[in-house]
């Protein structure tokens, strides 16, 4: 039998790394025991996958060191009953059946630190078919494949690298986006730990067809692991010859290097990713000239993020009709999504455009896993919108989720319940947004200060009539003014949580109360004298004393003492303590 543990980030951070330990201290044959990348089922981490002699797939989840011994037994005896509660359930296998997997196709199957093993699931094949034609050729592929950048704009891919083909100039440059910054994203880590050769072999192949010489992974230095395996990759290719001079024999050369990036959101896009690169302060530049004409360097060079190459070796195997037969007309494809939140299984979903919200957030998902309702999908982190729940079935796809004010952005999908306050989560986007502004342009660094300011007194009660009115002219004045993506997207969480959310905004203002019960300076603990037993449980987990009575008789809470921090409410047996 062969053992294989998922050893993606968040599989070591659940302690992968301890159960592989503790399988070795077992007996078994190190030589039957190897790692993999991420499969997607980060909620059921970390992950053991059993292959016997004929390649059938025992899965266990939520594996401890301390079932490596009974896994010992299972693999020595074939008996089924030493690891039964381990086994994924039928349910939970749903979550990888009812996708369609390409750009993730391999990742949590084959060994991401070993070339042999993505050479044996078919690796390096579309780059020697790529080479064995012309650069128009591949470039005609993806144009009929309808491949579209997968890092927010959805830029045709095809045309970027036509325009930076047919810019003059020896010296072109090749440029990985990995700088993933949306909170609640890690699609391109997942990509880069589980699978680096198929982003390589991706690269290699944009390479050939715009004609660059250089390829350069920007990546933020907050992914060590998947800084580590790239590195790893790279240099197995440049050992074998698929990186460096003559590749396969041909006249195509491409070397490759790696730049970790500090982390700066703005540095997503793709000029202030070039200033970066180039040692200065991650800022945007004027446009035009575009980076297919001046990038980098002020050579042509042409910017795709991660999810974009994973994609490419499999359209030049497969042909561009294949890609293009799925999804809608004009989104192709699949997408990748980091699905986080009150939502039962969070992960990684890849799903054919056209599918439904509804279809990933509760078919794929699982719906909540509280028992309130679902009120709202943030999609597209910081630069994106909240879909409220009406919007359920509205179709994944540019046109469709850019008319309800959100934007497919990389893939970050957060799913909110009834008892989180839309304008709190439109405040934490604000926060995030206003501190990662580069501080250029004024519309970006000031306003977004200002409007941060105003959902800050909203959210603490301090809202005044007219607040709702001045948040939009602001929000606009900023899209119409930022220079750049970052400042010109936002304010989006605020105009989408307004459109959508208006009465909870009114609320906050008029009202001066919190209709999630989320907002701690508009809340109030109250105990019910009728209902409170008198345990004393309340009292002793208030960090403050701020809960007096004796045993067996009814408790007060003093109001001014209250940090309003809710381990009273949470822990209360008997319904006693209100939140209102």
């Amino acid at each position: 039998m062969r053992i294989v543990i998922g050893q993606g980030s968040c599989g070591i951070a659940a302690g992968a790394e301890k159960v592989r330990k503790a399988l070795l201290g077992t007996g078994l044959n190190s030589a039957d025991i190897s790692i993999t990348g991420c499969i997607g089922m980060c909620y059921l981490e970390p992950i053991v996958d059993i292959y016997d002699d004929e390649n059938n797939l025992t899965r266990l989840v939520k594996v401890s060191e301390s079932d490596a011994e009974a896994i010992a037994s299972y693999v020595g005896s074939g008996d089924i009953s030493f690891v039964e509660k381990l086994r994924v359930s039928d349910e939970d296998s749903e979550f990888l059946s009812k996708q369609t997997r390409i750009a993730l196709r391999n990742c949590g199957i084959i060994n991401p630190e070993q070339i042999e093993a993505y050479i044996n699931a078919g690796g390096y094949t579309a780059l020697k078919k790529a080479l064995s034609g012309t650069a128009e050729e591949v470039i005609e592929i993806i144009k009929t494949s309808g491949l579209a950048g997968r890092g927010g704009a959805g830029f045709p891919t095809w045309f970027k690298w036509n325009a930076a083909r047919q810019s003059e100039g020896e010296e072109k440059y090749l440029i990985c986006n990995a700088d993933e910054g949306d909170p609640g994203a890690f699609m391109d880590r997942a990509v880069i730990e589980s699978d680096p050769h198929n982003l390589i072999e991706g690269m290699l192949i944009g390479a050939y067809a715009i004609g660059a010489k250089h390829a350069v992974v920007y990546v933020r230095a907050e992914y060590p692991l998947a800084i580590k395996r790239l590195k790893n990759a790279i240099k197995q290719d440049e050992e074998k010859g698929i990186i460096g001079e003559n590749i396969f024999g041909s006249d195509f050369s491409c070397d490759f290097t790696i730049k970790a990036g500090a982390g700066a959101f703005v540095c997503g896009e793709e000029t202030a990713l070039i200033e970066s690169l180039e040692g200065h302060r991650g800022m945007p530049r004027l446009k035009p000239p575009f980076p297919a004409q001046s990038g980098f360097w002020r050579k042509p060079s042409n910017i795709n993020n991660v999810e974009t190459f994973a994609n490419v070796a499999w359209i030049i195997n497969n042909g561009g009709e294949a890609f293009a037969a799925m999804g809608t007309e004009g989104s192709k494809g699949t997408k990748v999504f980091a699905v986080t939140g009150k939502v039962k299984r969070s992960g990684l979903v890849e799903i054919p455009m056209g599918k439904t919200l509804r279809d990933v957030i509760f078919d794929i998902g699982g719906g909540m896993k509280t028992d309130k309702p679902f009120k709202a999908v943030q999609m597209g982190g910081p630069s994106g919108g909240c879909i409220p729940a009406d919007l359920i079935d509205t179709v994944i796809d540019y046109k469709a989720l850019g008319a309800t004010g959100a934007i497919m952005g990389s893939g970050g999908m957060v799913v909110m319940d009834e008892s989180t306050c839309m304008v709190g989560m439109a405040k934490f986007f604000l926060d995030f947004t206003a501190k990662e502004s580069c501080g250029k342009c004024i519309h970006c660094r000031i306003g977004t200060k200002r409007m941060l300011e105003m959902l800050e007194r909203i959210t603490k009660g301090e809202g005044k009539e007219g607040d709702i009115e001045l948040l939009e002219e602001l929000c606009y004045s900023i899209k119409d003014g930022a220079l750049c993506g970052l400042g010109q997207t936002a304010p989006n969480p605020v105009l989408t949580t307004i459109r959508y959310f208006r009465d909870e905004y009114e609320a906050h203002i008029k009202e001066k109360k919190c209709p999630a019960g989320e907002c701690s300076d508009l809340i109030e603990y109250r105990i019910i004298a009728d209902k409170c037993k008198g345990c004393t449980l309340c009292a002793r987990n208030c960090p403050v004393d701020a809960i007096s009575g004796t045993v067996k008789n009814p408790h007060v809470i003093n109001t001014e003492k209250c940090i309003k921090c809710g381990k009273c409410f949470q822990s209360c047996r008997f319904g006693a303590i209100v939140k209102e």
